[in-house]
């Protein structure tokens, strides 16, 4: 009531949701989109066929790269949607469920809130490919502390829903056949309050961040 509740699905579920420049553009230009709605409330964000939220870096599309610049400008499509997620004025929910891993974590950090299936898992495994983290994996020490952030970028090793929780880069897990359950009920808690109030809070946490 009074509002929009939006729902962004990414459904690439053939290839475990991973991304690729055209995708990366669609999402990104569905987030811009979004943030122009006046009486937008809440966004969910989600990927198809329950198996990934979003699996990391299209393999394939990465294997074409050639020169630097290939590189720099798909790492730069990838910053421009994280960045398009958090510059959306109201709170965005990453409903994680299967994999995410790599881009699809950085992705999944750049929203406010991440509730995921007891199913899920969550990694940065690029070291194992032969590439560093260089995007949006910078959010990870705020969320989850220096440590843990070296632990995931430097070993590379997958973590189960429960050790995200307990890590703090989850806020919620829960059995996958009551996750739809648990966004929702976190949805309507948004939705209960102030509209102009929740984008104050939320344009106030992003200054937090530069703050001292």
């Amino acid at each position: 009531p009074g509002g929009t509740v939006a729902r962004v699905v990414y459904d690439n579920a053939r290839k475990l949701n991973a991304v690729n420049p055209p995708a990366l553009l669609d999402l990104t230009e569905a987030f811009l989109g979004l943030a122009r709605e006046d009486d937008l409330r809440c966004v969910v964000f989600s990927g198809a066929g329950g198996r990934a939220f979003i699996g990391g870096a299209d393999i394939n599309h990465m294997t074409t790269m050639r020169h630097p610049e290939d590189g720099r400008r798909f790492l730069t499509m990838i910053h421009k949607l994280c960045q398009a997620i958090r510059d959306v004025p109201v709170p965005v929910i990453c409903k994680a469920e299967g994999y995410t891993l790599g881009a699809g974590l950085e992705v999944a950090v750049s929203c406010d809130i991440r509730i995921a299936a007891d199913t899920a898992w969550f990694g940065m495994p690029e070291v194992k490919v032969g590439l560093p983290s260089v995007v949006e994996a910078a959010l990870l020490p705020r969320l989850i502390g220096w440590g843990r952030t070296s632990w995931l970028l430097l070993t590379a090793q997958n973590i189960d829903a429960q050790t995200a929780e307990r890590w703090g880069l989850v806020e919620q897990v829960m059995p996958a056949a009551e996750l739809e359950a648990a966004v929702e009920r976190c949805v309507e808690s948004i939705v209960e309050a102030t509209p102009q109030a929740m984008r104050i809070q939320k344009r106030l946490m992003r200054r937090w961040e530069r703050l001292s």
